[in-house]
């Protein structure tokens, strides 16, 4: 599953009434993990920067003047985000802008059907107070000491970590569930199911397979077709014991 995590910086808060982008920021996430794929770019609004704007995210009229303008990024923002899931936070305000502005090109605006806002996960999991980015981080320990000022980029990528922490935690990568050294795995994850002694908590008792008769008859033919030296053949002597699963 394919969603993508973005945030943007504007000229004020009136999407309708002469504000306008000067930044967007996506991280691509699948399978609620990061993949590194990003979308960033820094828009030149064709008008001036409000000081109290400025005093947010610190970009200046003079910084965004040689920058391109919404109508020659905006396709290439649209095949980045494709017709998968956005995430924002607040998104109504996000998306009130990204529709603004697509608006003004005669291009169609983005559904809200296919938005994901994190202002209202967190107030279904927390109530209605203590739910601003910052607040989240803090209630998450997710680390913002690099955010200065606000960002597009940046905020995505923090937003990402707190939108899984709102829907329980990360989940393990890889099928398999095979366990990864510590020291190989990026310091912002962490696995569902991990114990304060670094452990993975175990089933009490193991859930029954899925496999068909069938199905296991035809990997066992398909094994025994690799010949005697197959590292399956590892896997397929440890499977006839029962191992605990994970929750």
């Amino acid at each position: 599953m394919r969603e993508i995590v973005f945030d943007t910086e504007t000229t004020g808060l009136k999407a309708r009434g002469g504000d306008r982008l000067v930044e967007i920021g996506c991280v691509e996430m699948v399978n609620r993990v990061l993949t590194g794929n990003i979308y960033h770019v820094y828009i030149n609004p064709e008008r001036d920067m409000p000081i109290e704007a400025f005093n947010v995210h610190g970009l200046s009229e003079e910084f965004l003047s040689d920058k391109p303008v919404f109508a020659d990024v905006a396709q290439e923002f649209l095949d980045f985000v494709g017709q998968d899931t956005l995430v924002a936070h607040n998104a109504s305000f996000d998306i009130g802008f990204m529709n603004a502005e697509l608006d003004r090109l005669s291009l169609p605006p983005i559904s809200q059907d296919r938005v994901v806002d994190t202002l209202e996960l967190a107030r279904r999991k927390h109530g209605n107070t203590g739910n601003t980015l910052d607040q989240l981080m803090n209630r998450y320990g997710v680390d913002n000491s690099r955010r200065v000022k606000h960002g597009a980029l940046l905020d995505a990528e923090l937003l990402a970590e707190v939108y899984v922490e709102l829907l329980g935690g990360r989940q393990i990568s890889l099928i398999g569930l095979v366990e990864e050294e510590t020291d190989k795995k990026p310091a912002h994850l962490s696995v569902v199911g991990s114990l304060p002694g670094g452990g993975l908590r175990q089933r009490p008792v193991p859930l029954a397979s899925r496999l068909t008769a069938e199905e296991k008859a035809a990997h066992e033919a398909f094994v025994s077709s690799m010949g005697d030296k197959a590292l399956w053949l590892t896997y397929a002597d440890e499977s006839e014991t029962s191992s605990p699963q994970i929750d």
